[in-house]
């Protein structure tokens, strides 16, 4: 399976803490397939997550790392094969003059033209056009490569263009806005709970004016080519074609489909932009970026190179098929547990829960990937994180699992919910695609009416996330961002997507300096004290300071009594007032030791005890006893 972990960490000093920068903060990143018997329904292999990826870290000089790792478990599958197969990874090396207009002799074909932008929404829903639609749900604009379908067939949110029952020629045509080279098709079938149906062979035209139209042939016969499709609803299936075409217009027509079925289809267009040699229109300008970087998959094999065929599925298992996206431990349920038994916080923290015994034992279910990430945070004391995802515009927040059990969906705040809606709200405020009023929902859901942002629980229950583990095991705030509505999107999409993220990223990393931060120090040394708890009224969840006694408290506007506390110390509460303007509130506290700790440290010194305090101590345990 793949997924992609980028994290950014800003550091803060490793000893001597100062208020100049945050500790840490981190940014994350991760990644569903079905498979069927031709004429079987499907077997669907079901997961209920998403794996956060990045995290960070801090000293007072600013520093930002970057690390990107991938993981990928390849799937093999056969289907059966309707007609001769055409070569999945090839092209025919030259252009030959086509209805369209000739192109530059020389001019070599790619092994690969990049999408045209059905998946990514770069084509709009008006250039999507089909003979006939079941419904508004099944119109052509639900024809576009993973798109998912809402819970109820028959909603406006179905999953494919389908045509109508009794239509005899069905075609669904897609308008690339001028001339275009069109190297390839990729086709699913319908994305549902409920129905199993999809095209098993289509025919390709294409046209400049969308009235005359030719087909692609071929070579050995000089007749139309009909190419085979799909034999389940999910595996996305490439065709490329004969000889690439130039035209403005492609046709998919549908030959044949599923026994009992209706024609449905999901598509991709491959098509590499060409320049019309009447110079009637302009070159298409491909989305870019002024920033000089190296816009590129940077392995697994390039991104499991036009990674439109990696499937909506994919990437959620590693190689022991363990779903990384929901591994870590449960914490929320032993917490709320607690809480109903009235033991939080007095007998069961709030916070820094310890991992359950199930979970460290040798053969827990517990991948080497969670493993190193769990380890990775005890290491470092991470403040601010983001995992991102792909496949939706949206940022939710924790909880991710409902506290209903067994609900599907729920509202599930955490008691820090107004800081977690203001990171997220920061977030979708930022991104250029989240923040386009024009552009159309994903899939089935529109975030757009609640600001782009929503409870991870109140979407879908996720037990075992990252962003729940990384909330009620360590000090981090974590959410998930959900950056594209296509989930792999091509290389030649990743400047847009960065141009979409840039300031968004950067904005968020931002917040990692709202609230308070300070040092808890020990009053006869001054040293730091390491592990006491500060604890903020009203809010109850509490954070810890790190091995030098430093802490960092995210804290939306507002006055606040907090209290710091550690074991042998005499606890400080005081007032920390956190305002809109940059930078963290310092908010220090100094503790003085109990009679019974300083007595504790003169026996570990090997100091006499006087008789007269022996003789009360004595009797003082006697009273005990």
């Amino acid at each position: 399976m793949w997924g992609l972990l980028l994290a950014l960490a800003a550091f803060a000093p490793a000893v001597g803490p100062a208020l100049g920068a945050p500790r840490n903060s981190v940014l994350d990143l991760a990644q569903p397939a079905t498979t069927k018997v031709p004429g079987s329904i499907p077997a669907r292999n079901s997961s209920l997550a998403q794996l956060p990826a990045e995290t960070a870290n801090g000293t007072s000089e600013q520093h930002v790392r970057i690390r990107i790792i991938k993981k990928k478990k390849v799937i093999m599958k056969k289907r059966k094969k309707l007609t001769r197969p055409t070569p999945l990874v090839t092209a025919r090396p030259l252009v030959t003059p086509t209805p369209a207009g000739t192109l530059n002799p020389a001019e070599k074909q790619e092994t690969g033209c990049p999408p045209l932008g059905l998946e990514s929404l770069r084509v709009s829903d008006s250039r999507l056009e089909a003979s006939s639609s079941q419904s508004f749900g099944l119109g052509p604009h639900r024809g576009r490569l993973n798109i998912q379908s809402g819970l109820e067939d028959g909603d406006l949110y179905d999953g494919a263009w389908c045509a109508e029952e009794q239509d005899t020629d069905p075609w669904f045509q897609v308008d690339a806005g001028h001339p275009t080279r069109f190297s390839g098709v990729i086709t699913q079938g319908r994305n549902s709970v409920w129905r199993y149906d999809w095209v098993t062979s289509y025919k390709v035209q294409f046209s400049n004016d969308s009235r005359t139209w030719w087909g692609s042939r071929n070579h050995s016969s000089g007749m139309d080519a009909v190419f085979p499709a799909n034999s389940d609803p999910e595996t996305p299936v490439l065709n490329l074609l004969p000889e690439p075409q130039v035209a403005r217009f492609i046709r998919l027509l549908p030959q044949t489909w599923l026994q009992g079925g209706t024609p449905c289809l999901r598509a991709e267009i491959l098509a590499c932009p060409v320049s019309d040699p009447n110079d009637l229109f302009l070159e298409a300008s491909a989305p870019g970026s002024s920033d000089p970087l190296d816009f590129r998959h940077h392995n697994y094999k390039a991104m499991r190179k036009g990674s439109e065929l990696v499937g909506w599925a994919e990437g959620r298992w590693n190689n022991q098929s363990i779903d990384l996206n929901h591994n870590f431990a449960d914490l929320n349920t032993p917490l709320w547990e607690a809480q109903d038994d009235g033991k939080v916080p007095h007998i069961v923290p709030n916070h820094h829960l310890p991992l359950p015994t199930y979970y460290t034992l040798p053969n827990a279910t517990v991948a080497p990937e969670t493993r190193a990430v769990i380890k990775w945070m005890k290491r470092i004391p991470f403040v601010l994180s983001a995992n991102l995802h792909g496949g939706e515009l949206v940022v939710s927040y924790p909880f991710d699992m409902t506290r209903t059990p067994w609900a599907a969906r729920e509202l599930t705040p955490t008691p820090d919910d107004a800081v977690f809606r203001w990171l997220s709200t920061v977030y979708a405020g930022s991104n250029l695609a989240m923040q386009d009023t024009s552009r159309r929902p994903c899939h089935s859901q529109d975030f757009s009416v609640h600001g782009n942002i929503i409870n991870g629980a109140d979407w879908h229950t996720v037990p075992g996330s990252m962003n729940d583990f990384s909330y009620l095991h360590t000090n981090c705030f974590e959410v998930t961002v959900e950056l594209s509505c296509d989930k792999f999107p091509h290389e030649n999409e990743l400047p847009q997507e960065w141009e979409n993220n840039k300031d968004a990223l950067l904005t968020y990393l931002e917040q990692v300096r709202m609230g308070i931060a300070g040092v808890v120090r020990d009053k006869d040394t001054e040293l730091g004290i390491a592990d006491a708890v500060i604890a903020v009224d009203g809010i109850n969840h509490d954070v810890t300071t790190a091995w030098g006694g430093d802490y960092w408290r995210l804290l939306t506007p507002g006055d606040y009594m907090v209290t710091a506390s550690a074991e042998g110390y005499h606890s400080v509460t005081r007032n920390c007032r956190v305002t809109f303007e940059e930078g963290p509130f310092p908010c220090n506290f100094v503790l003085t030791k109990t009679p019974k700790q300083r007595l504790r440290e003169l026996l570990a010194a090997g100091a006499k005890v006087p008789p007269d305090l022996r003789r009360r101590l004595e009797r003082l345990r006697g009273q005990k006893d």
